[in-house]
């Protein structure tokens, strides 16, 4: 960011090879900080064995997308708004969660769209990355010598791979991962079922979602589920657990993070 203008210079699409003196200020979601702190932790180890210098604003807050998705739009905007904020004066920033990414890039510009506030959310949804896709577009990382031995499958979740157009990203450092055998599943792309709210509202068909989707990972013989969002990954390892599958799920910082 320049100092002088107080804008982002470097293209979303131009990796640097590395990330030796690039300053990443990370973004933590409130579920992830609240129940699943280790796989913040692990993004932070992961990123500075990748050479950056890692940042925390202790401020920050929720981005915002649990009232929206609720409709209080006018409680989510206050929320927003203290999120641009926290994030005006930083550089790069990166999550462990693409629901949270997917929700700032596409859905900020809306409630934004005829405010002050316009331009911040322009050059906010240009800085801000998913942690896959920064290790690999932005760092042009695949290889940060984690080992984790076994088998396992890939999800997709919705907001990684409609709202943020991340697909081959995770599975590429995933592939570079020591005695790990990545196997598809069935119908990978297929909803987990969770989606927030819709799981509380719509039970019984959040239920028969992860339902498919356990046994879809649980055909390919996987040991380990993975994906870039635990709000997923916390839905399916309730529902694994009380089918009685022995399927264990794993952020992806988590698997990064491993074998060192």
């Amino acid at each position: 960011m320049s100092e002088a203008n107080n804008t982002f210079t470097k293209p979303r699409s131009a990796p640097v090879i590395g990330g030796r003196g690039i300053n990443v200020q990370i973004f933590i979601p409130c579920f992830v900080d609240q129940l699943y702190p280790t796989v913040a932790f692990n993004m932070v180890k992961v990123l500075q064995k990748a050479g950056c210098t890692v940042s925390y604003n202790p401020n920050q807050t929720c981005c915002g997308q649990p009232a929206f998705n609720a409709g209080f739009w006018g409680e989510a905007k206050d929320v927003c708004r203290k999120f641009i904020d926290d994030f005006e004066d930083s550089g790069y920033i990166v999550a462990p969660s693409a629901s949270c990414t997917g929700f700032v890039r596409n859905y900020y510009g809306k409630l934004f769209e005829n405010s002050p506030e316009k331009n911040k959310v322009k050059m906010l949804g240009e800085r801000l990355f998913e942690f896959s896709e920064f290790m690999v577009k932005v760092l042009g990382v695949l290889d940060v010598g984690a080992t984790l031995p076994g088998k396992a499958t890939y999800h997709d979740s919705c907001a990684g791979l409609r709202e943020c157009g991340i697909k081959k990203e995770p599975r590429q450092l995933l592939a570079n991962v020591k005695g790990l055998e990545l196997v598809e599943m069935t119908d990978v792309e297929t909803c987990c079922g969770f989606g927030g709210t819709f799981a509380v509202k719509f039970e019984p068909i959040s239920i028969g979602m992860a339902d498919q989707k356990i046994t879809n990972a649980t055909a390919t013989g996987a040991e380990y589920l993975i994906s870039t969002d635990m709000s997923c990954l916390m839905h399916l390892d309730g529902y694994a657990k009380n089918k009685g599958s022995k399927i264990q799920t794993l952020h992806l910082a988590d698997v990064l993070a491993s074998g060192w």
